[in-house]
C-alpha cells in the first residue's frame, strides 16, 4: 500500500464524520448508529440522502452545500476514494455530511426501516455480465426499501447506456413512478440544479465526448420488485 493511502487511512480515523463498517462484524450485530444517525450524530431530524458508490464524494459534498435542511452520508468501499470528501468536509466544517465505508450489500445493518428519504447512485459501476450487482437491480431495490421511507426518490446519473436502458426497464416492468429519465443529460431539458454537480468520473467521461444519462425514479410499491429479462435488449450494447 502506497505511503499516500496510509496517511489517508490514518488521517480519517480523526476525522468525527467518517465511520467503518467490518462486514465481519456487521454479520453478528447491527452498526451502532442504526436507527440514531439523526439524534446521536446529526443532532437533528433532518431528512438522510445517501450517495451510494459515492467515489470521491462530489455530490455528498455538492448536496450538503446547497441544502443545510439535509444531511447527507457517502458511501463507499474504498476508503482511499472517500478521503478526499472527507477532507473537503473536514475542512469546510460541514455538520451535515457524513462518510461510511463499507459494503453496500450490508446498509440494512447500518440504517433503520424508514431512515433514508432519497438515494443517489453516481456513476456506478454498470456490471455488464453480472446484473444482480448492479445497485438498480431488484436486488439492491429491495435493500433500499427495507431502509427507505415509502415512495423515496432514487437518481441514477450513469455514461453507460446499458445501465441506463436495464434501470428503465426495471422500472416499467415493476410499475415504479419514472419522474424523469434522459439518454443524452446536457442537451435535454431537465429542471434540477443538482445535476449540475459533477463528479470527478464524470468529467473524464465529458472530455471523452461520452453522453450522460439520467433517471430518476420512486419506490413507490410493496410487491417484491423483481428484474425484468433485458439479454435480447441489452444485445445491442455489445458492440
Amino acid at each position: 500500500m502506497g505511503k499516500n493511502k496510509l496517511q489517508h487511512f490514518a488521517e480519517m480515523k480523526e476525522f468525527e464524520h467518517t465511520f467503518e463498517g467490518f462486514s465481519i462484524h456487521l454479520l453478528q450485530e447491527d452498526f451502532h448508529l442504526k436507527g440514531k444517525w439523526n439524534t446521536d450524530f446529526f443532532k437533528n431530524q433532518n431528512p438522510i440522502v445517501l450517495e451510494l458508490g459515492c467515489g470521491k464524494g462530489e455530490y455528498t459534498i455538492g448536496l450538503a452545500r446547497k441544502y443545510s435542511d439535509k444531511n447527507f452520508i457517502g458511501i463507499d468501499i474504498k476508503g482511499a476514494r472517500i478521503w478526499f470528501g472527507a477532507k473537503t468536509a473536514q475542512e469546510e466544517n460541514l455538520k451535515n455530511v457524513a462518510f461510511y465505508r463499507g459494503a453496500i450489500e450490508l446498509i440494512n445493518k447500518v440504517f433503520e426501516k424508514n431512515e433514508i428519504s432519497e438515494i443517489w447512485l453516481t456513476f456506478p459501476d454498470p456490471q455488464r455480465k453480472k446484473m444482480r450487482k448492479r445497485l438498480t437491480s431488484a436486488r439492491f431495490l429491495e435493500l433500499y426499501k427495507e431502509i427507505c421511507i415509502p415512495n423515496a426518490l432514487i437518481h441514477l446519473k450513469t455514461d453507460s447506456k446499458l445501465l441506463h436502458f436495464f434501470t428503465n426497464e426495471l422500472i416499467k416492468y415493476n410499475n415504479l413512478n419514472l419522474e424523469a429519465s434522459t439518454t443524452d443529460l446536457y442537451n435535454t431539458k431537465i429542471e434540477n440544479p443538482d445535476l449540475e454537480i459533477r463528479t470527478f468520473y464524470e468529467k473524464m467521461f465529458l472530455k471523452l465526448n461520452d453522453t450522460i444519462t439520467y433517471t430518476r425514479f420512486r419506490l413507490n410499491t410493496d410487491k417484491t420488485v423483481l428484474n425484468p429479462d433485458t439479454r435480447e435488449g441489452e444485445k445491442q450494447f455489445d458492440k
